[in-house]
């Protein structure tokens, strides 16, 4: 006797993944162990591909199925595909296609610094430039701030936003204040600020978001000025809990 597979379908090779298999019976009564993997379609027209034990995929309407595993397929959700999905999202920020690349201080210069900036929580970027005064007096704080609190701590990454307008005054800038942290590349500068649009038209000046790029804090409470200390500070607290 023919089996329910070979009298409906045509096959196609997959390569076998985690199955939860169950017997599925048709309208005419005839079994088959399967495992639904994907619905198709809505209402009474919706369609199942199911997995068999040999690896093949059949595809089953439910007009052709008992009336029990006709609602079953109108039930069910792919629940075991959306747990299989989640652990790619490890990581993913709102900012990965700028942060892969950056620079970053090493020995007299600032050189191409490849290595993923992956903080498990919060971003603090700092707009700063080498011809600003109050960000020669602010810069040695975050230093400070920094080298205190990075040190074996993935929780937050500074990035260096810079007002500058080329990159021998960027170099210069990092060298005579020993900044630890990386740089966003010159280049990429324009689009960043384009797409974020970051609050504050002044430097210097602290954002802090979460990885998916939600304002925690900034220097500027609406149109005022609070300054980048509240920003660092609220961060630090941030750490402690």
């Amino acid at each position: 006797m023919k089996t329910l597979v070979s009298l409906l379908m045509t096959f196609v090779a997959i390569p076998a993944v985690h199955a939860e298999f169950r017997t599925w019976t048709r309208a005419d009564g005839k079994t088959a162990e399967l495992d639904l993997v994907a619905v198709s379609g809505s209402g009474n027209d919706k369609t199942g591909e199911f997995k068999t034990r040999a690896g093949s995929v059949v595809k089953l309407s439910a007009s052709g199925l008992s009336a029990a595993d006709a609602k079953a397929l109108a039930d069910w959700k792919p629940a075991a595909a959306a747990t299989t999905a989640a652990p790619a999202e490890v990581g993913v920020s709102a900012y990965d296609k700028y942060l892969g690349d950056l620079v970053k201080l090493n020995g007299k210069s600032l050189k191409s610094y490849k290595e993923p900036v992956k903080p498990s929580k919060y971003y603090l970027f700092y707009y700063s430039a080498s011809w600003c005064g109050p960000c020669h007096k602010f810069t040695p704080s975050l230093v400070d701030f920094y080298n205190k609190n990075k040190p074996g701590n993935d929780q937050f990454e500074v990035i260096l936003v810079t007002a500058d307008s080329n990159e021998d005054d960027m170099d210069k800038y990092a060298v005579e204040f020993k900044m630890p942290w990386p740089h966003l590349k010159l280049s990429k500068v324009e689009k960043f600020e384009k797409e974020f649009k970051h609050p504050g038209g002044g430097i210097p000046n602290l954002v802090l978001t979460d990885t998916q790029g939600k304002l925690l804090k900034t220097s500027y409470e609406g149109t005022n000025y609070v300054g980048p200390n509240v920003v660092m500070d609220h961060l630090g607290t941030l750490l402690k809990k």
